[in-house]
């Protein structure tokens, strides 16, 4: 079985990935942290992430052990992944890893579950449940704001905010593959709800069939 899980940053398609990866004991892949993983390789060689051929090389490279790097989740990753992620080449490199592992998950799991950007739409369109997972981008800012700060990273939310929207107009405009629900997914709004609530949601709608 594939679950396939999309939303814009900060909304808590990762952490619902997660929650529904314990529950059924599916193999997790976060798309995202493919692109991070690109996105940082390019900058660690000294090269634009808006260079296509320099992405596209990275993108080849690359090694799902690759996503275990802490270095990834920080803003110059994030900002870096927007970037690369306009260009088919790469995300056509990319694209086939995602099905491989949707498809042959590791271990003995019976199922994957699958979150990112285009995963219902692109990736895994015959995937047996598809959520869009989204929040106001106020709420998302400041959950983004308060991860950094656990993390004694430097953060102001206004910044937060600002690079928040500036990143879900690029992902929402881009060309290729923009972040929009699938026809036949289940949107759930986050914005006032904790974790357990979303994961009890899913995980009825699951049982339930659809």
């Amino acid at each position: 079985m594939i679950i396939a899980i999309d939303g814009p940053a900060g909304s808590g398609k990762g952490t619902l990935a997660r929650g529904l990866a314990d529950a059924l004991n599916y193999a997790h892949l976060d798309t995202g942290k493919l692109y991070r993983c690109v996105g940082l390789a390019v900058l660690s060689i000294g090269k634009n992430p808006a260079d296509e051929e320099a992405a596209l090389q990275q993108a080849k490279k690359l090694d799902l052990q690759d996503i275990n790097n802490i270095d990834i989740m920080g803003d110059l990753a994030a900002g870096a992944a927007s970037k690369i992620a306009r260009f088919q080449k790469v995300r056509d490199e990319l694209l086939q890893l995602q099905k491989d592992f949707a498809r042959n998950p590791p271990g003995d799991c019976k199922g994957a579950v699958i979150d990112g950007r285009d995963i219902g739409t692109v990736v895994c369109t015959d995937a047996e449940f598809k959520f869009f997972i989204t929040a106001s981008a106020e709420v998302r800012a400041e959950r983004r704001h308060k991860e950094l700060l656990a993390r004694d990273e430097p953060s102001i939310y206004a910044r937060v905010l600002d690079d928040m929207l500036a990143r879900d107009e690029s992902d929402k405009t881009r060309s290729i593959a923009p972040l929009k629900p699938a026809s036949d997914a289940k949107v759930i709004d986050t914005s006032e709800l904790d974790a357990d609530t979303v994961l009890a949601i899913a995980l009825r709608t699951i049982k339930a069939g659809g």
